[in-house]
C-alpha cells in the first residue's frame, strides 16, 4: 500500500549555514514526495515541490487540527503548541481566533507603527555608533529591534524580554540542543504561567495595544476563553520576537557575504523591499519542515496518492528553491519579478504578521546601509559561528565594522 514503504530519517542532515541539503533537489526532480520519520511522532509524507506544498497549505482537504488528534504529530521537537491555538486549528475555529488578532496587523496599523520602528532602529544604530566598531549585530541590533517592537505592540513589559527569550529558546530547541524533553516542557510551562499575570495587569490598566484587544475579546465580547487568550498572546510574542530577529541576522549575513548584491543596494536603495522578498525566498529559516497537515480524504499530489488520515509535512524552503516556480532558484536575484514565495506561508495559516515583518526588515536594512556605507563583516563569512540545536537557523555572533 502507498505510504507504507520505509521512511527516511528526517531532517536529512544537520543544518549548515543557509545551505539546503541536496536531498531536497533530488526529491523534487524525482518522486516529489517521500516518506520521512521526524525525531518525534509518526512518519509523514514530505512535500518538496512548489505546487504540492502550496496545495497542502491552502487546500481545506488538508487539516492542521487533525495532525494533533492522536498525540503523534510528526515534529522536530517533543512538544509544540496546544490543540486549540491559532497555528493548530482549522476554520471556523481558526477564523474566529484570527479575526480577534487581525485588527492589530492591518496595513494601516502597520504603517502607523513605521515611525516608532524607525525610532527604535535609529536609537540602536546611535548606540552602535557611539560604542564604535566592532559591533555584534546579534546583541546590539537584531535581538533588541523586533523585541522592542513586539513587546510594545503587545503591551508586555520590555524588561521581561530576556527571561521570555530564554524560555523560548529552550522550549523551541531541537534534540541536538542538549536540553532534555523535561526541560523543554518546563520552559514552555513557565512561559504560559507568566502570561496570565501580564494579562491580569492589562485588564486593570488597558491601553492601545494587542493585549487590551485580547482582554476585551475575552471579557466584554465573550469571543475568547482564558486559555485562548493566553495562547494567542504567547504565539504573537514568540513569533514576533524570535522569528524576525533570526531573519534580520540571516539576511544580514547573506547580504554581507554577497558583496555584489550589497553594492547594488547601496547604489539603488529603492530596491531594498524587492531584495528583502528575494532573500526571504532564498533563506531556509527552519531546520526542517514543520506544522504538518493530515489529509481528510484521499488526495493526489503529483504522482503520489496521499491516503485519508496520512500526515504531510510541507517544506516551504524546498518549494522556494523549485526551479519550475523560480528560474535559477538557487541564485539570489534582486531583479526577480512576480516573487510568489512561500516563506511567509500560504492559505488560512499565512503569517499574520507578514506585513509587520516586511516593514521591520525594510526599516532595518535601509537604515543600516544608509548610516554605515562601509558596513562589512569582521570575519570571513565562512568563519561566522552559527547556532546549533534550534528550530531556526541564525548566526550565533555576527561581528561587523564600518
Amino acid at each position: 500500500m502507498a505510504g507504507e514503504e520505509e521512511a527516511k530519517r528526517y531532517p536529512f542532515s544537520a543544518p549548515h549555514r543557509l545551505d539546503m541539503d541536496p536531498a531536497y533537489a533530488e526529491i523534487r526532480a524525482n518522486e516529489g514526495l517521500i516518506r520521512v520519520q521526524p525525531p518525534f511522532g509518526r512518519a509523514a509524507w514530505l512535500a518538496t515541490r512548489y505546487e504540492d506544498v502550496k496545495t497542502v497549505l491552502g487546500d481545506p482537504r488538508f487539516s492542521r487540527a487533525r495532525a494533533l488528534e492522536n498525540g503523534d504529530e510528526p515534529s522536530l521537537i517533543p512538544m509544540g503548541p496546544g490543540p486549540n491555538t491559532i497555528v493548530t486549528t482549522d476554520p471556523p475555529h481558526h477564523s474566529r481566533l484570527r479575526r480577534v488578532v487581525a485588527k492589530a496587523f492591518t496595513q494601516r496599523r502597520i504603517e502607523q507603527l513605521r515611525p516608532r520602528v524607525q525610532e527604535i532602529v535609529d536609537g540602536l544604530i546611535d548606540d552602535m555608533e557611539e560604542k564604535g566598531p566592532p559591533s555584534d549585530l546579534v546583541h546590539d541590533f537584531a535581538r533588541p529591534q523586533p523585541g522592542k517592537v513586539v513587546f510594545e505592540l503587545m503591551g508586555v513589559p520590555y524588561s521581561d524580554r530576556e527571561q521570555v527569550q530564554e524560555w523560548t529558546e529552550i522550549a523551541l530547541s531541537t534534540p541536538f540542543s542538549g536540553y532534555t524533553p523535561e526541560e523543554k516542557r518546563a520552559a514552555f510551562g513557565k512561559m504560559r504561567a507568566y502570561m496570565p499575570g501580564v494579562i491580569a495587569a492589562k485588564a486593570e490598566n488597558p491601553g492601545e495595544d494587542l493585549l487590551t484587544v485580547l482582554v476585551t475579546a475575552r471579557d466584554d465580547e465573550d469571543r475568547l476563553t482564558e486559555d485562548e487568550t493566553v495562547d494567542l498572546a504567547v504565539a504573537v510574542l514568540v513569533t514576533g520576537n524570535e522569528t524576525t530577529a533570526d531573519q534580520i541576522l540571516n539576511l544580514a549575513w547573506l547580504l554581507l557575504s554577497h558583496p555584489e548584491h550589497l553594492a547594488m543596494l547601496r547604489a539603488a536603495p529603492e530596491k531594498i523591499p524587492q531584495a528583502i522578498d528575494e532573500m526571504l525566498r532564498y533563506v531556509p529559516l527552519a531546520t526542517g519542515a514543520m506544522f504538518p497537515r493530515v489529509a481528510t480524504e484521499d488526495v493526489r499530489l503529483g504522482d503520489v496518492l496521499v491516503r485519508e488520515g496520512e500526515a504531510v509535512l510541507p517544506s516551504m524552503a524546498s518549494a522556494n528553491r523549485d526551479e519550475t516556480a523560480f528560474p535559477n532558484a538557487g541564485e539570489l536575484d534582486f531583479d526577480r519579478e512576480s516573487n510568489q514565495h512561500l516563506a511567509l506561508g500560504h492559505g488560512v495559516h499565512r503569517c499574520l504578521g507578514a506585513q509587520l515583518a516586511r516593514m521591520e526588515l525594510q526599516v532595518a536594512f535601509e537604515s543600516l546601509l544608509d548610516r554605515f556605507p562601509g558596513l562589512r563583516l569582521v570575519k570571513p563569512a565562512e568563519e561566522v559561528p552559527w547556532r546549533k540545536g534550534t528550530l531556526h537557523r541564525a548566526p550565533q555572533e555576527l561581528l561587523v565594522t564600518w
